[in-house]
């Protein structure tokens, strides 16, 4: 089990992988793969039970729903021994493994991911079927704020809690931006608690840049199977890097040489060290 400064240091990694395979390939969505990777490291280093040597039938499940922020949870697949490091390095180029959105090919994904309002559904399915073999595994499904316009992410919420889904827990990676700018000025979700409620979920909200924060949240969630559970992680969209939080142009956006140098710097590390 990883401690608290240890987690730490994995989501700087991961937000220096990122940065770095995104410059790499010329193309990336930068500000929501910052965002998230506190949410995504505290899951697969102090959460999730799993093995990345092999597909194991009681394990956790875990859906990235906003599928185009796929950079961030390549690089914590890689830390997690899922893929060899230097995989990321050849991101987004021909024949290689790694792809613009999750896929099967890529050790340690579940599904293929990207069209947003999809990844709900698909856990809700996971959960039913885990619950019906009698398993002990859970079901993480990761979306964003701008997702949650989609209807096909409330008709989800409906089987799950209809069905008492317990071992189902969504994840809302709220940093309130989206390609087109305010999430609320494009389609207005506020109050996401209530809307979450009122379909039935347990809701919790925490700060999704504070790993200390999110291990207190999800080692505290309710296990008795009631209903199923929302977590509202507030973010930072570009969390990390001064000149690309709050940014919207950072939605999809490659950091030039001297940004990502200057990234690097921000994040602790030298450029000629983070190219070894």
């Amino acid at each position: 089990m990883k401690s608290i400064q240890e987690l730490q240091d994995i989501a700087r990694r991961v937000r220096v992988n990122l940065l770095r395979s995104i410059h790499g390939a010329g193309g990336g969505h930068t500000g929501g793969s910052l965002s998230s990777a506190d949410i995504l490291t505290t899951l697969y280093f102090r959460i999730l039970r799993y093995s990345p040597h092999e597909v194991l039938p009681d394990r956790d499940r875990f859906i990235l729903s906003k599928g185009h922020s796929v950079e961030g949870f390549y690089a914590v697949l890689a830390e997690a021994g899922f893929f060899a490091e230097e995989e990321l390095w050849n991101y987004g180029t021909f024949g290689a493994m790694l792809y613009g959105h999750p896929t099967p090919k890529v050790p340690g994904v579940e599904v293929p991911t990207g069209a947003l309002g999809h990844g709900l559904s698909v856990g809700v399915g996971m959960a039913i079927a885990a619950q019906r073999d009698r398993l002990p595994s859970r079901v993480f499904v990761l979306m964003g704020d701008g997702e949650q316009a989609e209807g096909s992410v409330w008709e989800a919420a409906m089987s799950a809690s209809h069905y008492r889904l317990g071992n189902l827990i969504g994840i809302i990676d709220h940093n309130k931006l989206q390609i087109s700018g305010n999430v609320d000025d494009v389609m207005t979700i506020s109050s996401l608690r209530d809307r979450w409620a009122s379909f039935g979920w347990r809701v919790f909200e925490v700060d999704g840049n504070s790993v200390t924060k999110l291990v207190e949240l999800f080692d505290a969630l309710p296990t008795d199977g009631e209903a199923p559970i929302m977590v509202v992680a507030h973010t930072v969209k570009g969390k990390g890097v001064s000149f690309i939080e709050n940014n919207p142009s950072w939605h999809h956006k490659v950091p030039s040489t001297e940004e990502l140098t200057r990234a690097l710097q921000e994040l602790g590390y030298q450029t000629a060290e983070a190219n070894q």
